[in-house]
């Protein structure tokens, strides 16, 4: 009797802990609207003095910084029919719409990128970082390009920027359309609930030291548990969220083989919850059994051996093949791909590399990881399809 009280009690304060530490309401605080130039420019300011030194380092800030791209013979007499802002993921930044948004100015759109609170320095700086934090970026430059247009505003975002763009959106019905891209609404990671709970007692679930050496020009290749347990929150808060149908024009993009994200809850979400007729679900891969391609949902095999590429990946929806760092000629190579050592070392030295998700591997071949989109093009004409919809 004692011991059955005992374990009901402790029961009831973990519940009561983690419940405290997850919890995640959608923004209703306002927030002042500031000007994108001035917001870029203390952002660049803030990257200069806390982005570690390295041989690229002014490159690198401006990789890292919140971007503008003015829409396709824009007149400065006049504001932008439409905009655009993106999001990136946990753990990245600005760099992950170079491609994108470059497509959609030509398409019309004045399109901005931003830059996370604790991103693009180092991934200490995510220590004390609050998902609130991220939401309240995300609102005061929704509201300063809804005054910089004469239009419709649309958001996209990609992972983690996906669940944020989905709280203002679900708020905000003056949003008229979303692209999302991989998007985190839910994650398959073993016990990624536990990470509210554990960051307070344990900051890295890797030590840093240990990965100081990996290149990262545009993302953290490690990251504190309070980065995992943040965007545990913004996950949750999606699903609670996409319990009520979202009836605005919807581009999501699925990679089958994506090694974080439940690809299965994500293809029911857009089949129930994302119901208007132009909505378009991109899914390279094989869709499961009993699912079938329709004028919804689209198709692409992700297996392409003629450019050795044995499935695709998290990140790699996002990127032209002509990306300076992640296209198909690109600077960076991300070797450590759950390979053993041998390996990852065979890639480092240059060997013949094949590529796909994190934790592929097939005997006789080194996988990298997949870090371009070869129909990012016919991915993009999509998007304009979706689009084109308005408001």
């Amino acid at each position: 009797m004692i011991r059955s009280v005992f374990v009901g009690v402790v029961t009831s304060v973990f519940i009561t802990l983690l419940s405290g530490c997850s919890s995640l309401e959608p923004r209703s605080e306002p927030v002042t609207s500031v000007a994108f130039a001035n917001y870029q420019a203390d952002t660049i300011k803030q990257l200069q003095i806390g982005r570690p030194e390295s041989p690229n380092k002014s490159d690198e800030v401006l990789w890292n910084a919140p971007q503008q791209w003015l829409p396709t013979g824009h007149n400065d007499q006049q504001k932008p029919s439409k905009g655009i802002l993106l999001m990136h993921g946990l753990g990245d930044s600005p760099w992950s719409f170079h491609d994108l948004g470059a497509e959609l100015a030509q398409q019309g759109f004045l399109a901005r990128s931003i830059l996370l609170p604790g991103h693009g320095t180092t991934p200490a700086d995510m220590l004390d970082v609050k998902a609130e934090d991220w939401l309240a970026v995300v609102h005061q430059q929704a509201q300063a390009l809804q005054s910089d247009v004469d239009g419709p505003i649309y958001l996209g975002g990609f992972s983690t920027g996906a669940n944020l763009i989905l709280e203002y959106a679900v708020q905000h019905p003056e949003v008229a359309g979303l692209a999302l891209f991989s998007p985190g609404f839910k994650s398959s990671v073993p016990l990624q609930w536990v990470t509210p709970l554990l960051a307070p007692f344990k900051p890295w679930l890797l030590d840093p030291e240990a990965r100081k050496t990996l290149p990262a020009p545009v993302r953290y290749m490690n990251m504190p548990t309070n980065g995992f347990a943040q965007y545990h929150r913004t996950s949750a808060l999606a699903q609670q969220l996409l319990e009520q149908p979202l009836h605005r024009p919807v581009l999501m993009v699925v990679s089958e083989h994506d090694s974080v994200l439940d690809t299965g809850y994500l293809l029911e979400v857009f089949q129930t919850q994302f119901p208007h007729p132009s909505s378009r679900l991109i899914w390279y891969g094989q869709l499961p059994e009993g699912v079938q391609q329709s004028e919804r949902i689209l198709v692409k095999s992700d297996y392409l051996p003629e450019e050795r590429i044995s499935q695709f990946s998290h990140m790699g929806v996002l990127f032209a093949p002509d990306n300076p760092l992640y296209g198909r000629d690109g600077s960076v190579k991300i070797c450590r791909n759950s390979q053993d050592e041998a390996q990852t070392a065979a890639c480092e030295n240059g060997a013949e590399l094949w590529y796909s998700a994190w934790g592929y591997q097939e005997e006789g071949k080194v996988h990298a990881r997949l870090t371009y989109n070869p129909y990012f093009n016919w991915q993009s004409e999509v998007l304009r399809t979706v689009f084109s919809v308005g408001k």
